[in-house]
């Protein structure tokens, strides 16, 4: 089971990025998925979850601006992000819940977790 993250860079205020998770050991689409943030000396932040049925939940301080989608046919998740605010500047990690059914924004609920792709917004 892998999950690797790209997409991530330095971006201006007001700005766009798109996050990727590639997925290996188990299928896009069959799994609790979600994005995650953290900041050194912060608790990891949940920003959205989606389920394989295609519902999702977002942070309220993401909601409008971020979108979390599933493509099965490249067995990847992604993270659009627009309109971006320098207190989006974080460290960037998807994560899968196999043993679990329902989306949630709590890091606890999620068994895999990727390495990171670094979004600095300034």
């Amino acid at each position: 089971v892998q999950l690797v993250e790209s997409g991530g860079g330095l971006v201006q205020p007001g700005g766009s990025l798109r996050l990727s998770c590639a997925a290996s050991g188990y299928t896009v689409g069959s799994t609790v998925m979600g994005w995650f943030r953290q900041i050194p000396g912060k608790e990891r932040e949940g920003v959205a979850s989606i389920i394989p049925a295609g519902r999702t939940i977002y942070a309220d301080s993401v909601k409008g601006r971020f979108t979390i989608s599933q493509d099965r046919t490249r067995n990847t998740l992604y993270l659009q992000m627009n309109s971006l605010k320098p207190e989006d500047t974080a460290m960037y990690y998807c994560a899968a819940s196999p043993s679990h059914y329902g989306f949630s924004l709590d890091h606890r609920w999620y068994d895999d977790w990727g390495q990171g792709t670094q979004v600095t917004v300034s």
